[in-house]
């Protein structure tokens, strides 16, 4: 990435502003000794800006940026004296956000130990099988995780708030740390919607491009407050931390989302940005907005399609400040849509940022006309670096296979249409189900939805459409599949519709489709 560019994004979002010279030159120290971690990014935040609050939570804990820090050495520090964890182990963080998650993940970094993040929605023997296949040595978890870990092998220390706080009170005063021989990777599970989740391992930064690429298209500003919503062990919330680190930001917090108090901490804590995931809109709008409105400037979304009419009710209550990023754990990020583009087409991923790579192929790797489908493959400098298990993903002239099927229309926007083992072949003709959602989810009545293929004796398959309603609202099946069929072609029709309360999702707002798949068993 271009040395000028750089420069310019930096200053345009307040990093170059002159500070004291000392405090600058240990910042830049920081960065050169520990590098772009999420570590390394605490340091230089701490070395630039001491004082100034790092995270606030729900439970009134407030922390600077040098108290954060001296917490995070004191636990790295214990965790090597006390339970020998060293470079190169692996410690497993099964915690909402609060700053206890993340001072379990700089520790692990501190001591070149890759950090874990594990899905808080995962069951007891989910648990049990990250816990082998990671090769754990520590989990550190919340409380009321307590009865979900007893079943792990004896070998895994297990480390609950109460012995997180001892472990930081017992550390060995003094003592300083290093820079660990290697360099501790942070390895994100998969979400598992359609089976066991699988451990990512993410890649260290190298330098400010990663940052860049972000800041540019979404204005985000040094020093900004910003509510991360979305769950940090997804790697949205990650980088969200990450992103507000290097920008010296408050970071405001909460272990569950609940969209009246998601509410009422934006106007409190004067929250100028918000990291979430679409299913979180979707329950902010259900809510009565407050007074005054929350000073957002920025809500960055991420971690699944926004569905229907979203992104324009949304901004139509609370401005145009909504930027969708369409990534996955594999490729980091590979689209941005900004407010602009989002009025224009409320269901578009935008266009890729500064230093990244779109191509959209067929079957044999060729690049499709705009306007087909074809497989969306992405490059960038934040690829991941493979499944922990040693597999891999197909990549073709650098870019890696996203497993999504797209498409770039004439203006240079990508529309996503779903993941490619989604799409359904119904009588001989392709079927995209988030093509039939985008439209169900237009109808007032609806809460949310989801389409999804099932088995069809006579077709090979057939579309079936859950519906949630929203309270008092009635809609007849037949109205449904005669609404759908005014619209798109007849094998788009779903021929099941079933009503239920609620879509089953999983901790990052992702609808868990094998559960849904179980109607029909």
């Amino acid at each position: 990435m271009d040395l000028p560019f750089i420069a310019a994004t930096l200053t345009r979002r307040g990093l170059l502003t002159p500070g004291r010279p000392i405090r600058v030159v240990s910042q830049l120290n920081a960065l050169r000794r520990w590098g772009w971690s999420l570590a390394g990014e605490l340091r230089q935040a701490a070395a630039r800006d001491p004082g100034r609050v790092a995270v606030v939570d729900e439970r009134g804990a407030t922390m600077t940026y040098q108290e954060l820090l001296e917490r995070s050495e004191r636990l790295a520090r214990s965790l090597r004296s006390h339970l020998g964890v060293q470079a190169g182990d692996r410690v497993g963080v099964l915690c909402r956000n609060h700053h206890g998650l993340i001072e379990a993940i700089v520790a692990a970094m501190l001591l070149g130990a890759d950090a874990v993040l594990v899905n808080t929605g995962l069951s007891a023997a989910q648990l049990g099988t990250v816990a082998e296949e990671q090769g754990l040595r520590v989990l550190v978890h919340d409380g009321e995780f307590t009865e979900r870990v007893l079943g792990l092998p004896a070998e895994v220390h297990r480390v609950d708030e109460r012995r997180h706080e001892e472990l930081i009170a017992a550390a060995v005063p003094g003592e300083q740390l290093q820079p660990p021989e290697r360099d501790g990777r942070t390895i994100v599970l998969t979400s598992g919607t359609t089976g066991a989740p699988k451990g990512a391992r993410r890649p260290t930064p190298h330098g400010f491009g990663p940052l860049v690429s972000i800041i540019d298209r979404i204005p985000l500003h040094a020093r900004n407050t910003t509510m991360i919503a979305a769950p940090i062990f997804h790697t949205w919330g990650y980088a969200a931390l990450q992103v507000s680190f290097a920008l010296r930001a408050t970071v405001v917090l909460h272990r569950r989302f609940d969209p009246a108090a998601t509410l009422t901490a934006l106007v409190a804590q004067r929250c100028d940005a918000m990291f979430a995931v679409p299913v979180m809109l979707q329950r902010l709008m259900e809510v009565e907005p407050p007074l005054p409105r929350p000073p957002l400037k920025v809500v960055a979304v991420s971690g699944s399609a926004l569905p229907g009419n979203l992104a324009t009710a949304f901004m139509d209550r609370y401005g145009d400040v909504l930027y969708n990023l369409y990534g996955s754990t594999e490729v980091s990020w590979a689209s941005i849509a900004g407010p602009r583009e989002l009025r224009a087409a409320p269901t578009t991923a935008g266009r890729p940022p500064h230093g990244t790579r779109l191509a959209i192929l067929d079957e044999n790797g060729r690049p499709v006309r705009d306007g087909e489908v074809g497989r969306i493959f992405v490059g960038n400098e934040m690829l991941f670096e493979g499944y922990t298990s040693g597999v891999g993903r197909e990549s073709r002239d650098g870019l890696l296979d996203t497993g999504d099927l797209g498409r770039l229309d004439a203006d240079g926007l990508l529309f996503v249409d779903g993941r490619a083992d989604d799409m359904i072949v119904s009588g001989g003709e392709n079927v995209f189900p988030s093509e039939v959602e985008d439209l169900i989810a237009r109808l007032p009545q609806v809460r949310e939805v989801a389409v999804i293929g099932v088995p069809d004796p006579d077709y090979g398959q057939r579309l079936a459409a859950f519906l949630a309603l929203r309270a008092g609202e009635t809609l007849d099946p037949d109205a449904v599949r005669e609404y759908v069929r005014r619209y798109l072609a007849r094998f788009s029709v779903p021929r099941d519709v079933v009503f239920v309360k609620y879509l089953p999702r999983n901790a990052t707002g992702k609808v868990l489709s094998r559960e849904l798949r179980r109607y029909f068993d």
